[in-house]
C-alpha cells in the first residue's frame, strides 16, 4: 500500500490514497494553517472509526441481522508531552436496525476490537481502548 502527502502552504497538505481519493489536512491558525481540513492525529481516529464500523456492520449482516444505521461515536485523549500519543480512546456505537440481537451486537463489537480492526488493535498498542454500544429500534 502506498500513500502520497503533499505540503501545500503553511500547515496545509493534501493526502492521497492507494485508491487515488484525496483529503486536506490543515493545522489551526494559532499554529500557522488555515484551518480548512481535518487534522492529521484527527484522521487515525476518523480512520480508526471507518475500520470498526465496517467490521461491526459485515459481521452483523453476516450474523443475519437487519442494520438500517451504524454510527461510532470516539472519544481520545492524548498524552501531555512529546510524542503526543493517543492514550485513551473510546468508542461507542450507535447501532440501529429491526429486533437487532444485544448479544449478537455485542460479539460484532468484541470481534473488531479484539481480532478485526486493524487500526484499532494497532491504536491499542499506544492507548486505552473501551468499546460499548447501545442499540435504537
Amino acid at each position: 500500500m502506498k500513500s502520497t502527502v503533499r505540503w501545500i502552504d503553511g500547515m496545509m497538505m493534501i493526502g492521497e490514497s492507494a485508491s487515488g481519493h484525496a483529503i486536506v489536512m490543515d493545522g489551526p491558525e494559532a499554529l500557522g494553517g488555515k484551518n480548512l481540513g481535518v487534522r492529521p492525529m484527527e484522521m487515525l481516529l476518523l480512520g480508526m472509526g471507518g475500520c470498526t464500523t465496517v467490521d461491526v456492520v459485515s459481521t452483523l449482516k453476516k450474523m443475519r441481522e437487519i442494520v438500517d444505521d451504524c454510527r461510532v461515536e470516539i472519544s481520545a485523549d492524548r498524552a501531555d508531552e512529546h510524542p503526543k500519543v493517543f492514550t485513551k480512546i473510546h468508542l461507542h456505537f450507535v447501532i440501529k436496525g429491526k429486533d437487532l440481537n444485544e448479544k449478537k451486537v455485542a460479539k460484532a463489537v468484541s470481534l473488531s476490537a479484539e481480532k478485526y480492526c486493524s487500526a484499532s488493535i494497532m491504536l491499542g498498542k499506544t492507548a486505552t481502548v473501551t468499546h460499548d454500544f447501545s442499540i435504537n429500534a
